[in-house]
């Protein structure tokens, strides 16, 4: 399997300071900065990125439990919410809400939803992030 690969450059200290991000496989670059991640300046955060890689591998995983028990997805579309948390101990991820809607032909809500629940538990990424509390919310669209 491939090794996949992302790189960050950071300058100055944390609340002036700027920095960029930039996926190997040229897909994006762009900046960060203390405002993109704990304001709402422009640019992207290490929590959407993770979002973003969150929701792409829960979207893939859930596709794949589906067609595996007979069901082949027309659209399956997850939002991924990631929560950072200032504690006593510092900023932490605590929670990550996943919320898929699906187009899937001959299936019923409560299959639906064992396979969401499968593929949550399932995808790289969740099995990655168990220390966040991973919550799901899976709407079957007809």
């Amino acid at each position: 399997m491939p090794v996949r690969s992302a790189k960050a450059q950071w300058e100055g200290n944390l609340t002036e300071g700027k920095g960029t991000m930039s996926l190997a496989g040229g897909a994006y670059q762009g900046p960060y900065s203390f405002s993109s991640r704990f304001e709402e300046g422009k640019g992207t955060n290490p929590e959407e990125l993770i979002a973003a890689a969150h929701s792409g591998c829960f979207s893939m995983a859930f596709s794949n439990q589906l067609a595996k028990a007979g069901f082949t997805p027309k659209r399956v579309s997850t939002t991924a919410n990631v929560h950072l948390v200032k504690g006593e101990a510092g900023f932490s991820i605590t929670t990550i809400e996943l919320v898929t809607e699906g187009d899937v032909p001959g299936i019923d809500d409560a299959k639906f939803q064992e396979i969401a629940e499968a593929a949550k538990k399932g995808c790289p990424v969740s099995r990655l992030l168990t220390g966040a509390e991973i919550k799901l919310q899976a709407t079957l669209v007809k």
